[in-house]
């Protein structure tokens, strides 16, 4: 979980709490029109720890994505300096988890685990 492919890198536990964090702050700030930040967890010291955190937080930001209206995701939110609607977002929300996804795929790679999950489509 300490891996880091660089001195200034983040650590494999920390990409991984950066995505979830980031997917709910995005969540969040559209949810509320105005910038949220993400929860941050105390960092976990077991990868048991690590899936549990992550378990909880995607429950949590799955909950949040599922309540938003379509007035939140029409209207328009300031997110540092540019007004982008809900949708747009949440569009660079998805394009944020995927560039860090394929950071974590090469993490795992690189200290050799090889069964790693692909893509998944849940309709």
């Amino acid at each position: 979980m300490s891996y880091k492919p660089w001195e200034k890198g983040m650590s494999l536990a920390q990409l991984v709490l950066h995505i979830t964090g980031a997917m709910d702050m995005f969540a969040k700030t559209v949810q509320n029109g105005v910038y949220t930040p993400g929860a941050k967890p105390a960092a976990p010291s077991t990868i048991e720890e690590l899936k549990s955190v992550v378990a909880a937080a995607t429950e949590q930001t799955e909950a949040v994505l599922r309540s938003l209206t379509p007035e939140q995701l029409e209207a328009p939110i300031d997110f540092f300096g540019n007004s982008l609607s809900g949708h747009a977002l949440l569009q660079n929300a998805k394009d944020h988890e995927i560039h860090h996804k394929g950071q974590l795929f090469i993490y795992l790679r690189l200290i050799g685990i090889e069964q790693l999950p692909f893509y998944v489509s849940k309709g």
